[in-house]
This record gives C-alpha cells, structure tokens and sequence, in this order.
C-alpha cells in the first residue's frame, strides 16, 4: 500500500500560499480610490465588434446576478454619474480619445494580441465623474476584458456549463490602479468537441435544441461564450457521423465569427471539411493519388465559403474518419504525395484567402501514422505550425528538435482529457491527473510549442476541471506552473465553492486523481487490446480491499462536505464534484467486489456472495446516480448528456467490458484467476530520495509525487543523482523502477536512465516506447512502466543511486522483488 498521509498536510500548505497569492483588484470592501460598480451603467460603441456588445450583456446579467440588480446598457451617452466603458482601440471613440491624452495608460496595447488592460480614469467625458474602462487591443482582448471583470466578481467560467451561481455581494469595488493583461502564453488556444454520440449531441438533439435536433447554433452559441469566459479563441467543432457537420449550416460559422471564435478542424479535416458528413463520393475515393481533381474541388468549396473568416486551416490528409491516408503507397510514397496535398492546399489558401499564404495561419498535425510519415523526412513548409500529438492517455509522443524550434510557424499541442479507442477508451469521468497536465504541457512550453493548445474534452462535461486548467495554463502558462496541482485545485475549488470550504474540496480531488491514476474507473479490466483476453487483476483481494478502503474514506469525507454546501451551489457541487468522485468509487467496488466472488467463492462462499452482492448494489448506483445527473439535476437540464459506458458495438474492443454481476446462487467464478503480482514487494517512493538534479512533481503518481530527471531544455546537463538509503529484509532482491510512461524528448526510442548500488559500477537500464505495443498498452492503463534494472542486491542496508541520462525521465519508485537466497 502507497504512503499518502502527508497529502493532506501538502494540500493544506499549497493552499495557504495560493490563497495569499491572489490578486485582490476587487473587493465587496470600499478603499480609498476604489471604484463603486454598484449603479454604475455599461457603455460600449455601436462601431465595435460584434463581439464587444455580447460580452456587455453579459457583464449585464452577472453582475446582476452577483449584486441583485443589473445595470443599464448603452451605446449612446452616458446617463449617469459613473460608467463601465468597454472598447476595443480604434473603435470606441472615448477610450481612443483617452488614450490620445495620456488620461489612459495603454501602452504598447495597440496591436497586441488579446491584450487588455482595466483602469479607472477621473472625468472620463462630460457628465461622467468616474469611469471603470476596459479597454482591449483586438475584439477578443476586448471581450477577455469584460469576462475578467465577471470572474473577479466572482461569476465562474462555468455559471451555465455547470450552473455555478456566484455568491451574492451588496457591492463591489474596483482598486484603482491600473492593471495589465496579455497577451497570452500561447497564441492559439482551444477545445475539440469529439465522440459527442453518448452525450453531447442526445442532450442537444433532445433536450437543449430540440427545434434543431443536433448539436446546432443554438448549443455552440453557449460554446463559444464559454470559450471566452476561459480567454480561449479556437475550436474544433464535434465531428462524428452522428453531428450534422459545422459548416453544413452557414449559421454556424457566421455565429462563431460573430463571437470572435477563430474555427479550426480536427487532424482528420483537412481545409475544415468534415469528411465523415461531407464526402459523399465513397471512402475509397477519398484518394489523392487516384482522385486529386474531386479531392481539390472538395476542399476549394471550403476554402471559397468560409476564406473570409478568422479560421486556423489544418493541412495534409488522413482517411476519412481516424484512419490512415488512402493511396500513396509505402511510406516514401505516401511522404510525396503528402507533400504533394500540403502545396496544393496552400494554393487554395493564396487563392480563395490570402495571397501572402504564409501570413494565414496553418496547422500540420502528426497524429497517430502520420507521426510516422513525419519523422521519414516530411518536407511541411516552415511558416506552418507542426502539432504534436499526446498518445491519447496525456504522454505527449514528441516534441520540436533544437532545428524545429527555429522554424517561423512554431509548434504546438494536441492534447486529450477523453479518448475513444484502444487499448482501453477513457470518456466517462475525465480523470487525467492536473499534475499531468501541468507537467507534460509545461514541458511542451519549455521546447517552444507555444503556438497552438487544442485538448480534446470529448462532451465538455465532465471535463470541466481539466478544460479550465489546459486553458488557464495556455493563457498564462507561469502563473499555473507556480500553482502546481494542488494549488491549481485549491483554487478551483475556492473560485467555485468559496474560500470556507475550498481546502476540504481540494483535498478531495487530489486523493480522488490520485486514486484513479492508478487505475482510470473505465479502465478496471485487465486487457491491453485486440488479440488479449480479459482477466483479472493483478491485485489480492487483501490488496484490493486496502483500495476500496481508501475509496470509502474518500466518500466519507465526500458526505462530510456535501451537507455543508448550500442549496444554491448543489447542483455545481453534483456535477463538478460529487458525481465522479462517488461514480469512480462505485466503479471500483463494482469491480473488485465482483472479482472478490471470483476468488472466494470455492473456499468462502458465504463471503463472496456477500461480495456478490456489494458488486451488484453498486452497479445499480451508478445507474441510479447517473439517472440523477440526467432527469434532476437543474430541473433536467442536462438530460441525456451523461452515460456510463459510452461506447457502441464498432469500438467493442475499446469500451468497458460490460458488467455482468455474479448472480445470488452462482456457484463458479467469471473468470480465471491472474497471478498477484505485488506482494511481498518492498516499495520505496521516489520523492523520499536525497541528491540533485531532479525536480519532485506532487500529485503525480501512485505516492503522490514523483521525480522528474534534469532540465528538458539543457539535455547536456543530465545525470543528477537520486540517493537511497534502503534497508531489505534478508535474501536477494531484484531491483525494479516504476516510471512514468512518457516519451523520451530527445530524438531516442527508450527512456534511459542508470542503477548503481553500494558506490558500484552505474548498470544502463532502457524502457523502449512505442505507441500501440503491449508495454504501452499496460503503461497507460495502470499508469507506470515497471522495467526491471538487471541489479540484484543482497538484505540489509543498501545505498541506491538513480543517474539520469536524458532529461524528462520521471520516476515514480524503486521496487525490490524477492528473489530467492542471497548469493554473495
């Protein structure tokens, strides 16, 4: 079993510091010079961009939802004492003629991108005694602007998405100094809606736009906003064969762009055509090799329709839906014609876009085989941005060389929280770890892809969490990294439950990623991909039930905190909190309840059907919970938008193995019992070492923290020390590490690191990484590499050391297996 008594202290200090860290600009408090937004109308010009007015009604409603009483809205003179004034420069005549006189310090905004600043100005105009004044340096640094204001009053990016209500104030004050925001980290930041059929498009098509039947204008309307509550500017919009595709209805671009949203495609839609829904010529035409003529006109439809919006266009070709590329050959032939497709496609853009085809932006994403293809020798033209991909479980597979860090269109992300297909689907609860999060992007940060973030979140909910914190960290990449997971959580939960019970909720997620990096809830099976057979877990039933232990502490402290929220956050603390905790935690005993039948019922089977039993009580609670989040929750608001298996018969290999509970009178176990793998070990965590060189990450990993090998952006400087002090029982003990199931950043196909015991010899140990092979499979699934060192040390005191030779190796522990007699 795992040590994670200090995590309630850790939590407890973080949120301490991150409290005290936090920007008071606005406070329910009057101070000397500070801005009363009570009574205060909002102006904005009616030159603006479209944007900056629905930003305004907005600030409207929240902050009539904060104080009880919304201001007045106006594009024309002011008609009271004090005034809001939003604009964007060049576009609102007060806040232009304030800047020309120095009565408003905007500095270098003009032409910065999504840069803002808040300042309140004395005698802004005649009439006006005082003004609080956002003003932006585009539409979206405008409308960022206004949506800083709500959050700091206290309004969450998610009021609508999760029915967060904010805490009522009496009144609200703005310190008066000038403050300065932008422009972001990375350029280009955004969510791709994907797998929407078990959730987002039923909810849509039933409940939320009936009249449209289909994720429609209506529901990407509340997407975009969300989008500029959380300072993002991009999406890539659902695109399964279930969803009418994005731009089959012209509104919805027209929307989108009217929101200042920038509309992207997926690494499957090239030129932004869904081809799932838009290629009507059959799959195997879809070839360029074969068929270039149809395929150009394709996506010349494409380019000519919507050139004339704000659009990031992804290039190359893949098959028609997550398949590989039709035609070409072998690979010196499908890197051709790649090369081929990816000019002709920039001909369309100077055509139908614009002629200085290297000013519009451009992305090649090397997802899955067209990594491949990529690292052949793939020529893409330099002011393209390169998008590397994550393994779809949060590795990210590759980074720039110091040679594609120079090139001028940079490099970027594509991230995943949810994920449909093998070795085991993860969509259901969304517990890819923050500290996970935070690591891998912030090493993507440190190798300069900083151009384009885009995670994919699956239904949006309930990925609420992880989508506010990639978006965060991509708008101000520090200041999350300075957080850390813990901190980050701390903060979420005070910005979402209020400072009295943050700390407890914090706590609550961080044991709750803790758990459920060991094993993802959608992941309790044992199987790593087509050709292996289910079975069992590698756990006792002693070793389970220590798990199912931690699980019932965790709802416990979950009961605890649930009768203390008030009943206008109830429905919030339901969706964001209670219901994956508590689903994971039925999950886990479905699972292992079941299992313990398996194994007890030939020697105890008064116990195991009582395991039985349990198995199939938490079976029907998660049904039952489930049903809750889609009939009761905010009056049925999300209705159909939540399943507990949201798979289909084509991807049976991915999904959970459906459950099938022991029946009353079962007499035989389900299935055949696997060999216990981790008793009798001796596990000493990584973070418990001395010496330097290595970086300690808390809330990573099964301790709770784990250590992370040198600097990623100075290779050469690897090989700091990890020491061990280690006392074994008697024998002989077979060294073995746990690491994280990363890609090495240096152009290598394994992890490197090397063991030395006692002050000998330093022995090379190698983990190979390769997506879609057996070791990967089980690295993402129980979330570590266990590789075995070739060191086997006699009982009694031993000194251990961990050398690093790449940077970006992360262990987690060092393992001592028994291994017979000692032998001198």
């Amino acid at each position: 079993m795992r040590l994670t008594s200090l995590l309630a202290g850790l939590i407890a200090a973080v949120f301490a510091t991150t409290a005290s860290a936090q920007d008071a600009w606005l406070s329910d408090k009057s101070a000397p010079d500070a801005f009363p937004i009570a009574g205060a109308e909002i102006l904005y010009s009616k030159d603006d961009f479209p944007v900056v007015g629905l930003a305004a009604q907005d600030l409207r409603d929240d902050l009539g939802a904060v104080t009880g009483k919304s201001p007045s809205l106006s594009t024309g003179k002011p008609g009271g004492r004090t005034a809001i004034v939003v604009g964007t420069l060049g576009k609102n005549p007060l806040i232009d003629g304030l800047a020309r006189d120095g009565r408003l310090q905007v500095g270098d905004l003009a032409g910065a991108w999504e840069s803002f600043v808040i300042a309140v100005v004395d005698k802004p105009a005649p009439g006006l005694d005082r003004a609080l004044v956002i003003a932006g340096s585009d539409r979206r640094g405008t409308a960022f602007g206004v949506y800083e204001l709500s959050r700091a009053t206290g309004v969450s990016p998610w009021t609508w998405w999760a029915d967060v209500k904010p805490q009522k104030k009496k009144a609200l004050y703005v310190a008066a100094d000038a403050r300065r925001f932008g422009p972001p980290s990375v350029q280009y930041r955004g969510i791709f809606i994907n797998d929407e059929d078990w959730g987002l498009q039923p909810w849509a098509a039933r409940t939320f736009d009936p009249a449209h039947g289909d994720i429609g204008p209506r529901t990407y309307e509340k997407v975009f906003q969300l989008l500029l509550r959380l300072k993002a500017n991009t999406l890539w919009p659902a695109m399964h064969e279930v969803t009418r595709p994005f731009n089959a209805d012209p509104a919805n671009a027209a929307l989108a762009d009217r929101w200042g949203i920038i509309m992207g495609s997926s690494h499957a839609e090239p030129m932004l055509r869904n081809n799932v829904g838009e290629w009507k010529a059959g799959a195997e035409a879809f070839n360029y090799a074969a068929n270039p003529g149809g395929v150009l006109d394709y996506w010349r439809e494409r380019a000519k329709s919507n050139g004339r919006y704000e659009n990031v266009y992804t290039l190359g070709m893949r098959g028609i839906h997550d398949s590989g590329m039709v035609g070409g050959g072998d690979i010196d032939g499908q890197r051709a014609l790649l090369e081929k497709i990816i000019t002709d496609q920039r001909g369309l853009i100077a055509q139908y876009v614009d002629p200085k085809v290297e000013t519009v932006p451009q992305v090649f994403t090397a997802y899955k085989e067209v990594l491949d293809i990529y690292r052949s020798g793939l020529k893409v033209p330099g002011d393209v941005t390169l998008v590397w991909p994550d393994d779809n479980f949060g590795y990210i597979r590759q980074l720039p060389s110091p040679e594609e860090r120079r090139r001028p269109g940079g490099s970027g992300v594509y991230y995943h929280l949810s994920y449909l297909g093998a070795p085991l689907s993860h969509l259901w609860l969304s517990t890819v770890p923050p500290a996970l999060v935070i690591e891998e992007m912030g090493r993507a940060w440190d190798l300069d892809a900083r151009k384009l973030w885009v995670v994919n979140v699956g239904d949006i909910k309930p990925a609420e969490l992880g989508t506010q914190l990639f978006l965060d960290m991509a708008w101000d990449v520090a200041r999350v990294r300075a957080l850390g997971a813990h901190g980050y959580e701390g903060g979420f939960a005070r910005e979402t439950f209020g400072a009295g019970r943050a700390k407890a909720i914090a706590a609550i997620l961080a044991e709750h990623h803790q758990l459920n990096f060991e094993r993802k809830p959608e992941h309790l099976q044992w199987f790593w991909g087509k050709g292996s057979t289910p079975r069992s877990s590698p756990l006792s039933v002693a070793q389970a039930d220590a798990r199912l232990a931690r699980f019932d502490a965790l709802v416990a402290k979950l009961g605890v905190e649930a009768a203390k929220i008030p009943a206008g956050q109830r429905d919030a603390w339901f969706e964001l909190v209670d219901y994956p905790v508590r689903a994971a935690a039925l999950a886990n005993h479905r699972f292992f309840d079941a299992e313990a039948f398996d194994r007890l019922i030939g020697e105890r089977p008064v116990e195991a059907r009582v395991r039985a039993a349990r198995a199939r009580a938490a079976d029907a609670e998660i049904a039952a919970l489930t049903r809750r989040f889609n009939e009761e929750i905010a009056g049925g608001k999300w209705r159909g938008i939540m399943s507990v298996e949201p798979a289909d018969g084509s991807w049976t290999s991915f999904r959970q193995r459906p459950f099938t509970a022991p029946a009353a009178d079962a007499t035989a176990p389900r299935l055949a019992p696997a060999p216990v793998e981790d008793e009798g070990l001796v596990v000493i965590e990584a973070e418990t070492a001395s010496g330097q060189g290595w970086r300690r990450i808390d809330g990573l990993g099964r301790g709770g923290a784990s250590m992370a090998a040198g600097d990623v952006r100075e290779p050469s400087q690897a090989g700091g020390a990890l020491d061990y002090a280690v006392t074994l029982p008697e024998g002989s003990w077979a060294l073995e590490l746990d690491l994280l199931p990363t890609f090495p950043l240096n152009g290598q196909t394994a992890l490197r690191l090397a063991v030395s015991t006692d002050g000998g010899a330093p022995v090379s140990v190698a983990a190979p990484r390769k997506v879609g092979d057996k070791a990967w499979a089980q690295g993402v699934t129980d979330g570590r590499l266990r590789i075995g060192s070739g060191v086997t040390v006699c009982g009694g005191k031993r000194a251990v050391r961990v050398t690093s030779v790449d940077p970006g190796v992360v262990v987690d522990a060092l393992v001592f297996r028994p291994a017979g007699a000692c032998k001198p």
